[in-house]
């Protein structure tokens, strides 16, 4: 059965961009609805034209008035590419709509610039907050972003630029697959002062081997700090402890100002570091193998001038051997190695001390289980799922983290 509305994307070329399959059903459609910029590149016909902007009610009459006459609904580049596709199929029910694809801006930005874009983040500032955003191209190789009236290429490059990000090429492709198709590229600071076009889309590219860094902001909790006051490893990688995660993990350590404590894989320092505030007369032991993040650490615990705080570059268990006993110790990790380094670790629990082991695979949360169970400690597991709301048009959506585990033990 044939879908009785029509959703067609369009590019900025107008008619002459489209295949001969959605000219021919924008020919014989008697009712077409869409943004007065799109409705503006057909030629005159006798189909009635309704004109409909950002206004979803406005949208819904519209569609909820469509009788049985051939109707199309026109929108920018792939429909079912942040475009309105998805939230006509959502409220009307993907029975009544048949989509017929452009080719997207945001592909036609890639191309322009020639970057593969199958793992680069992508999003529209019409439906995700900035500070999210920025939170994302933060750790980010490769970023295109829909820009809006309101977020210009510009406003993007001074919010990055105030969390000091500052690490990326900037390129803005205006007008795609028009005559007056302009790609423009320079880095965030040269941006912040331009004007560009309301149709275009900002590609942003990662300098070879540049770090992130921290935003800079003066405020600092005892501990639950937001993920981008730490400098932090490679992208894609990240904290091994997201703050949501960390504040849960420190509550369960039991910590006190003058505690002894061990972080077994500190990574770039964010636990360690909020632990050493906490035992700020005790000591906090942060081992760490690779190279870059013990410096990396080392940066962070400047930053948040933590004396209590004991950097150590070095491979567990060989790293535990010249160490005090614990009171507290935190093991993360996700290789097969981590029931091994409980077992070295808690041996040097102090009588009265506490366990955590953070861990995101079943596998290692039943292996660290036995471990526990074998050194005759009492255990408990906290399974994690956090969502971080996001608005997107007139929502709240929820993005996960991924799952993870804690497992606790106490003598």
């Amino acid at each position: 059965m044939t879908a009785r509305i029509q959703i067609v994307g369009i590019g900025d070329d107008g008619l002459d961009g489209l295949t001969g399959q959605a000219r021919q059903i924008i020919d014989s459609a008697t009712l077409i609805i869409g943004p007065k910029s799109l409705l503006d590149k057909l030629p005159k016909s006798a189909a009635r034209h309704v004109a409909v902007g950002s206004n979803l009610d406005q949208l819904q009459q519209a569609i909820g008035g469509v009788g049985d006459s051939p109707a199309v609904v026109l929108a920018g580049g792939d429909p079912l590419f942040y475009g309105i596709a998805r939230y006509l199929t959502d409220t009307f029910g993907k029975e009544k709509f048949e989509v017929i694809p452009h080719v997207s801006t945001m592909q036609l930005a890639f191309a322009r610039v020639k970057e593969s874009w199958d793992d680069a983040y992508l999003t529209n500032l019409a439906t995700q907050p900035l500070d999210r955003v920025v939170d994302h191209v933060r750790t980010s190789e490769l970023v295109g972003l829909f820009t809006t009236k309101a977020i210009t290429p510009s406003v993007v490059a001074e919010a990055l630029l105030d969390r000091r990000i500052d690490y990326f090429t900037a390129y803005v492709c205006e007008n795609l697959g028009t005559p007056d198709e302009t790609v423009t590229q320079g880095d965030l600071q040269s941006i912040r002062g331009q004007s560009f076009g309301e149709m275009n889309v900002m590609i942003l590219v990662r300098k070879q081997g540049a770090s992130d860094r921290p935003s800079g902001s003066d405020q600092r909790r005892l501990f639950g700090n937001p993920d981008d006051l730490f400098l932090q490893s490679r992208p894609k990688r990240g904290l091994l402890t997201p703050s949501e995660v960390r504040c849960i993990a420190l509550a369960e350590l039991g910590l006190t100002p003058t505690s002894i404590v061990w972080d077994v894989g500190a990574g770039s320092g964010s636990l360690a570091i909020e632990a050493a505030s906490i035992a700020n007369r005790g000591k906090v032991f942060a081992i760490e193998m690779d190279a870059e993040d013990y410096g990396l650490m080392i940066e962070n615990a400047k930053m948040f001038d933590v004396p209590s705080l004991v950097p150590i570059h070095g491979q567990a268990p060989d790293a535990f051997k010249d160490l005090p006993n614990a009171d507290a110790i935190f093991v993360g990790g996700s290789g097969r190695f981590v029931p091994d380094l409980v077992s070295a670790a808690i041996a040097r629990l102090s009588s009265n001390g506490r366990v955590v082991v953070n861990v995101s695979s079943p596998d290692n949360l039943v292996s660290v289980q036995a471990v526990l169970a074998k050194a005759n400690l009492q255990q408990d597991v906290r399974m994690i799922n956090i969502a971080r709301g996001q608005y997107q048009l007139d929502r709240v959506r929820f993005a996960a983290l991924n799952p993870t585990f804690l497992i606790l033990g106490r003598r």
